[in-house]
């Protein structure tokens, strides 16, 4: 390896002459079109003409300079601009002291190769030899402004980056340029394409555009900028149906200290506006939205409708002036551009299958869901004690089911209850007044006021059953059903034992009566009773009947319902009700064939047979039917069985004594008795 370096450095010593220097540039150096020689030099690249004609190169020849056609004024402007500030720079004391900056501008006729050849010629400087003992030296320029296009930007700041030679562009908008990693020292005084995107993507949303035709430039600028405005539009809920393209024709530490100045900069113009850089070399992107007006036919006046600050927070970004904007044609009224039409609160997008997102058909929220904003995605779900309004726009409170008061069912139902009370209080009456009469004495008298007085208590009892469950209510309405029947159906089958055992007491050298007198009647009802008193007693101890809202039977409404606690003490109480019936229609049954005057027995017997049948078929009835159906069956079979009780026994007993008071006699009694018996 040695030998080999110590060839090379003989063969350059024999072909080097004495006093020719060691580096000599290759080719004809680019001259600057406008140049001020001063300490600090300031590169500059400007399209000055446009329309250069581009040449296919063989390699074979040198190639010519270009040829510039038309003159751009907008360019020309940008390059005095440069020289004004630069002179303005000078001319103040307090900026720069001691220190004069000069500029090298090239014109780089709008051509991508003669752009970079400015920047190398800003790199090198123009001098035909470098040095007699390096082929280096330091960069001709500290800084290069330009240029006013992203794309031949891109190729500059290729160029120039891994030299760390600030570029600084003040129209090249392209994202790409962000990247640190490709272009390290680039800057620019201009807000991103980035920003500009989201800008036109707030703009599209703004006048409710969800669907529409993107078209860009086939560069760099107009591919990077594209791809992020259909992220920015996917982002705001737009669909982008096409996106087209249209073809066109076509020394080292103090520059890395300048680097890391310019980073930092932060001053405010005379106008008032800002200048800084981000990380990425950005300023902080604001953006005037401009709509073009023609006035009087023919003047295009430029009308400043909003405008797009990203410096801003959000929801604050972009905001809309309160100015008429002019569509094409004239039109002042905002194009629309939808796949599909909104969908109003109450229902729901559902995406067309193989179409863009905002194709979609609307569709109807379920029961129990709402949408409340427009263009929802998804119907959301009631809360459990709420249900979905008619138009599923808005949670309601479910309706409250119970039988009420106010409700014809009901009050048909405390009518019957009210009359079976007054008839069976008026029926009391009568044998009040009747009290001494044979046939009010025949039938245990005793026993008949106290049934009842049992009778009325059965038929107020079914209205705890109506209104809204409570607490007491629950527990009054079963609690009271249960010991009132009981009280009942003691007091007939008292009645029931009594037929029989005056019948035998009629027997000679029968002495039975005086095991079952009036004492032993009360104590009988009283025990029967009393067996229902403890198990309602012992039913509310342990888990007595609570209100509840049934949610289970009906979605759309809650059912106000007596849970019953323990299901077991309620077919309790309604078992031992069967098993007293049972026995009382036994009983009956047998003393039916007695003698006419104790023929109370074939009326106990009917009566026994409507409460069997009536609670028999309470059961299945009570089991399946749903919400207030289950409480007005109830009702309904307590004052059937109520109403079944009061015809048979006392009807009979009422007409005789009112319609037909001449068989109301003891001799009629005692005819009867000894006709039967003969």
């Amino acid at each position: 390896m040695l030998l080999q370096i110590l060839l090379c450095m003989m063969f350059l010593a024999l072909f080097t002459s004495e006093g020719q220097p060691l580096c000599k540039r290759q080719g004809k150096p680019a001259a600057p079109h406008l140049l001020r020689e001063n300490n600090i030099m300031i590169g500059g690249i400007f399209a000055l003409h446009r329309d250069a004609q581009e040449k296919i190169f063989q390699f074979t020849t040198e190639p010519q300079p270009l040829k510039c056609r038309s003159f751009s004024f907008a360019e020309f402007q940008s390059v005095q601009t440069m020289i004004f500030a630069i002179e303005e720079v000078n001319n103040r004391t307090d900026l720069l002291p001691g220190i004069s900056l000069g500029y090298k501008i090239y014109d780089s006729c709008d051509s991508l190769p003669s752009a970079v050849r400015a920047a190398m010629a800003l790199m090198n400087g123009n001098e035909e030899t470098l040095s007699d003992t390096s082929c280096s030296r330091p960069a001709a320029v500290q800084a290069i402004i330009g240029e006013s296009g992203s794309l031949p930007t891109i190729a500059v700041s290729a160029a120039v980056g891994p030299f760390y030679i600030p570029v600084i562009s003040h129209f090249a908008t392209c994202a790409c340029l962000s990247n640190r990693r490709r272009f390290p020292s680039f800057f620019r005084t201009i807000p991103s394409d980035y920003y500009q995107s989201r800008a036109l993507a707030q703009l599209v949303k703004h006048f409710g555009w969800t669907w529409v035709g993107a078209i860009r430039t086939d560069d760099d600028y107009g591919h990077n900028g594209m791809a992020t405005f259909v992220e920015a539009a996917q982002q705001q809920g737009i669909c982008i149906e096409y996106s087209e393209v249209i073809h066109q024709t076509y020394h080292r530490e103090k520059i890395l200290k300048l680097l890391e100045h310019l980073q930092k900069v932060n001053f405010t113009t005379k106008t008032g506006e800002q200048v800084s850089f981000d990380d990425n070399g950005d300023p902080p992107a604001r953006y005037e939205l401009v709509n073009w007006q023609v006035v009087n036919g023919s003047t295009v006046q430029f009308m400043t409708v909003g405008y797009y600050d990203a410096s801003l927070p959000a929801g604050h970004q972009f905001v809309m002036n309160q100015v008429n904007i002019v569509w094409a044609g004239g039109q002042l009224k905002k194009p629309e551009s939808v796949c599909s039409e909104s969908c109003l609160p109450g229902t729901r997008k559902a995406v067309q299958r193989g179409r863009p997102v905002c194709c979609y058909d609307c569709i109807r929220c379920a029961d129990g869901e709402i949408s409340n904003t427009t263009d929802s995605a998804d119907c959301v779900q009631c809360p459990l004690e709420h249900w979905s309004n008619e138009n599923k726009d808005e949670c309601i409170l479910k309706s409250l089911e119970f039988l009420s008061f106010d409700e014809i069912m009901g009050i048909l139902l405390a009518i019957l209850s009210l009359l079976g009370s007054c008839l069976t209080i008026a029926m009391a009456l009568v044998f009040i007044k009747f009290k001494d009469t044979p046939i009010v004495k025949a039938n245990n008298s005793e026993l008949s006021f106290l049934l009842l007085f049992s009778l009325t208590l059965c038929f107020l009892c079914s209205l705890t059953f109506i209104g809204q469950p409570s607490d007491w209510s629950c527990m009054l309405r079963h609690t009271a059903f249960g010991i009132t029947f009981v009280l009942c159906i003691s007091c007939v089958l008292g009645k029931t034992i009594v037929v029989l055992m005056a019948f035998r007491a009629t027997l000679p050298g029968s002495n039975i009566m005086k095991w079952f007198g009036p004492t032993q009647q009360r104590l009988s009802v009283l025990g029967f009773t009393l067996v229902q008193v403890l198990i309602c007693t012992f039913w509310l101890a342990i888990s007595p009947p609570f209100p509840n809202k049934n949610m289970k039977h009906y979605r759309e409404k809650i059912i106000l319902e007596c849970e019953l606690g323990s299901a077991g003490a309620f077919w309790a109480v309604l078992g031992y009700i069967g098993f007293l019936s049972a026995m009382c229609f036994v009983l009956a049954f047998l003393a039916r064939k007695l003698p006419d005057n104790f023929n109370e027995a074939k009326f106990i017997t009917f009566s026994m047979l409507i409460f069997c049948a009536v609670w028999i078929t309470f059961i299945p009835a009570y089991v399946s039917s749903p919400g207030k159906f289950t409480v007005a069956v109830e009702i309904f079979a307590i004052l059937a069985s109520s109403f079944g009780l009061l015809f048979s026994i006392f009807t009979p007993k009422c007409y005789i004594i009112l319609l037909k008071p001449e068989l109301n006699t003891k001799k009629h009694m005692m005819g009867k008795m000894t006709l039967k018996a003969l």
